[in-house]
């Protein structure tokens, strides 16, 4: 299939946001599955929060071959800042539809074909992942084999290794839930318009945990409906020990502030950046 026919001849044209930190191996088997997607994105954008010097490397290797614009948005290590980091990038995107990723992922092929299936205005996606054990992760780092099954030895939550096109339409009618505590951030979808009127992430969220609740929330405020992608936009989470597991109290603060006054506009957002960038 000549893929660049394909991508020319869609209508929705998109941004992968990659977001990533020190973990060189992870993010190349992440653009590894990216580069071999069945539709691929317009353009991808590795929103990168202070990694050193082999972060930039691979990229730049990477970057002659890619199949499609890769860009490197990076900022110092000054603490975690994903949510500052993803308004840069956000910032840099040239296309509608942002779907967004962690570069601890590894992308089945038809991830982004999965996306765009169900991508609709008005709506923003959150999906899920398959977590993977450390031993499956350790093999899948040095041999590169980026195939998997749901019934391979060494993945979990295997329900959601499930793809399943009948079921993926039931479920994206009907699983509008207004929960969005328990959505992962780590595979969620965008138009880029809804992000702005938001003023995309809130920069007031340092350190780990909530931002993502956060955007999810205030889109909803804003009258953008909730869908989320069951039996398809399937994603392998790759083991790593979590930095922390504790939500910073300033963070939850943040929340049940959003909660509380229903806002949809946050102050410290990407306006910033936009200044500096034309839309």
């Amino acid at each position: 299939m000549d893929m660049a026919a394909v991508n020319s001849n869609r209508v929705v044209k998109t941004t992968l946001l990659i977001s990533t930190y020190n973990w060189p191996e992870a993010l190349h088997l992440c653009l590894l599955s990216v580069s071999r997607q069945s539709v691929l994105p317009d353009e991808v954008i590795i929103a990168d929060d202070g990694s050193t010097i082999e972060t930039y490397d691979l990229i730049e290797s990477l970057r002659k071959t890619f199949p499609v614009p890769l860009i490197h948005v990076w900022q110092e290590d000054e603490g975690f800042q994903l949510a500052k980091i993803r308004n840069k990038a956000i910032a840099r995107a040239t296309q509608d539809y942002i779907i967004q990723v962690d570069g601890d992922l590894i992308l089945h092929k038809h991830f982004i074909e999965d996306h765009l299936e169900l991508s609709k205005p008005g709506t923003f996606m959150t999906g899920s992942r398959v977590l993977m054990n450390k031993r499956l992760s350790e093999k899948t780092i040095q041999t590169g084999k980026l195939v998997f099954h749901p019934i391979q030895d060494g993945l979990k939550n295997k329900f959601n290794v499930l793809r399943i096109k009948i079921l993926r339409k039931y479920f994206s009618k009907r699983y509008h839930i207004y929960d969005c505590m328990k959505l992962r951030g780590c595979n969620m979808a965008f138009w880029r318009e809804d992000l702005i009127r938001v003023n995309g992430y809130n920069e007031d969220f340092y350190g780990w945990g909530r931002e993502d609740n956060d955007i999810a929330l205030r889109l909803m405020h804003a009258g953008i409906a909730k869908q989320v992608l069951k039996f398809g936009g399937i994603a392998f989470h790759l083991h790593h020990i979590l930095n922390s597991s504790n939500v910073s109290k300033s963070n939850e603060k943040c929340l049940v502030q959003t909660i509380l006054t229903k806002q949809y506009r946050c102050n410290n957002g990407i306006d910033q950046y936009l200044k500096l960038i034309p839309l």
